[in-house]
């Protein structure tokens, strides 16, 4: 988030006016750690430019005007997830999902998670390969719009969560992890109706190192 100033005019006990300047907060389009072309050809520049550029800075926008003046206005971005309804949710959920979707990637990425979350997936799902398999499956049979999810509990417990449009685990207390993105702005260019390659592709561009970090 960046910080903003709002201009209140007070007058003094001479009469005299002056200018208090109070923080605000603002969000911010998340940068990238990679260019527009450098997740290619898992996903394109085209793709990455109307994605991140077009969608999400709406998001952002949406989010900031929507804030102002509310309750909302000088809180996390996921403490507005978790309290928030409506409107302010849409925008707000887009907003954190989409942040922790692109960080997640990398032109390097690929190969298989390592460390404590390396064990965690296999006390949960038996191995990589059987997590892989039910993350898929999941985020082909959402139905709709939306986002499938790794997550952990507090005891570091890991799941797999379906969520619908705007959805993400911080409201049912857990901490994602891994997000994958079925709105169809997020495959359409490059794979049409091709849900199922397209979350297949995905894992050849995941840095595992960040999601080891969110872990």
């Amino acid at each position: 988030m960046i910080s903003l100033f709002l201009s209140v005019v007070l007058i003094l006990s001479n009469g005299q006016t002056t200018v208090k300047k109070e923080k605000s907060m603002s969000f911010e389009l998340v940068k990238l750690p990679y260019t527009a072309e450098g997740l290619e050809p898992v996903i394109s520049k085209q793709t990455i430019e109307l994605h991140h550029g077009k969608h999400l800075q709406t998001y952002v926008n949406n989010l900031n005007n929507l804030i102002q003046g509310t309750q909302f206005e000088n809180l996390s971005l996921e403490v507005i997830v978790k309290k928030s309804d409506g409107a302010i949710f849409n925008n707000a959920g887009q907003v954190l999902n989409h942040n922790l979707y692109f960080t997640q990637f990398s032109p390097l990425g690929g190969g298989v998670p390592s460390g404590k979350l390396a064990e965690a997936i296999h006390v949960a799902f038996g191995s990589f390969e059987n997590f892989q398999k039910e993350f898929e499956t999941a985020g082909t049979s959402l139905f709709g719009s939306g986002w499938v999810w790794l997550a952990k509990d507090n005891d570091g417990k890991l799941s797999i969560t379906k969520e619908t449009n705007a959805g993400n685990p911080v409201t049912k207390g857990l901490t994602p992890l891994l997000g994958f993105d079925v709105w169809e702005h997020a495959y359409y260019v490059d794979y049409q109706n091709r849900r199922a390659d397209h979350l297949k592709s995905l894992w050849k561009i995941i840095d595992w190192s960040v999601v080891e970090k969110r872990y």
